[in-house]
């Protein structure tokens, strides 16, 4: 799944290529993308572009005051063409779900892979009015974000950190990756309690999802929305790479697995050395 870091570069590389460019056609591939229906999607067509923008990890188009706002989901992708293909997207036919033409012949596709649809793409007058916007919760690389914020944001929450850190109510634009390697970065267990940390724990948390955020972000910066998705898994330290050598103390990188995810973490940086139970609601092997 795109989080923020890779949103934020489809966002610059969006902005880079649309921002003037007048749309000229939007085609559905899939009825169930669209998640809005007034303004209809054709109420695009013959207007520009005035920009792109992020809302955690929501991709937001400006078109002449209107907003066509998606998100990706966990198998969405966007893919830009400088020349489209003449051929329309046919219904049900593609992995394509939603195609924007413009008027210099090039434009862009959402597509999703698999079964398991869950990308979405909303028409509206004011990026408040997707539901999941209005209720995301401050953005990490945001000026105001400081640390007295991020520690009032902790204080009181009998939460496992990964869990709230992946909250997007809480903070938004991290996922699952992303909250692995900031846990990491941190030296602490993904169980961890929120509202058990110590000060030097947020201190340096804080600072590790902050560091690990914009050096993301640096990474992925100038990128061909095609090199993002293995530009993200080369920078991971330990998402993804179960089995594979801690590049901090060498120790094996480890796997919890659930019904849907699974979350990697290092015994030696993160848990003392004591490995966690690979089952729900895992808790410290004793």
């Amino acid at each position: 799944m795109p989080e923020l870091p890779e949103v934020q570069a489809l966002v610059d590389f969006l902005h880079g290529r649309v921002t003037g460019r007048v749309v000229t056609d939007v085609e559905l591939g899939s009825i169930a993308v669209l998640k809005t229906f007034n303004p209809p999607p054709d109420s695009l067509i013959g207007r520009p572009i005035d920009g792109a923008s992020r809302h955690g990890k929501f991709i937001d188009l400006d078109v002449d005051g209107t907003h066509l706002v998606f998100h990706l989901a966990r198998a969405g992708w966007l893919r830009y063409s400088e020349t489209m293909p003449q051929t329309r997207v046919r219904p049900g036919k593609s992995p394509i779900a939603l195609r924007v033409r413009l008027d210099d012949d090039s434009g862009f596709d959402l597509t999703e892979a698999g079964t398991k649809k869950g990308l979405a793409a909303y028409v509206v007058d004011d990026p408040t009015d997707v539901p999941a916007i209005a209720s995301l919760g401050p953005d990490p690389l945001a000026e105001g974000f400081t640390r007295e914020v991020f520690g009032q944001i902790l204080a009181g929450r009998r939460t496992q950190i990964k869990g709230l850190l992946r909250s997007q109510g809480t903070i938004a634009g991290v996922g699952n990756a992303y909250s692995d390697e900031i846990l990491h970065a941190a030296r602490l267990s993904p169980f961890a309690l929120a509202d058990k940390l110590t000060e030097e724990q947020v201190d340096t948390l804080y600072a590790a999802l902050r560091d690990i955020l914009q050096a993301a972000v640096a990474h992925s910066s100038g990128k061909p929305a095609a090199e993002l998705k293995d530009a993200k898994r080369k920078g991971m330290a330990v998402h993804g790479r179960t089995g594979e050598a801690c590049p901090v103390c060498g120790d094996t990188v480890r796997e919890v697995s659930f019904a849907d995810s699974a979350l990697q973490y290092c015994p030696t940086c993160q848990t003392g050395g004591k490995p966690l139970a690979d089952r729900r609601m895992s808790r410290l092997l004793k």
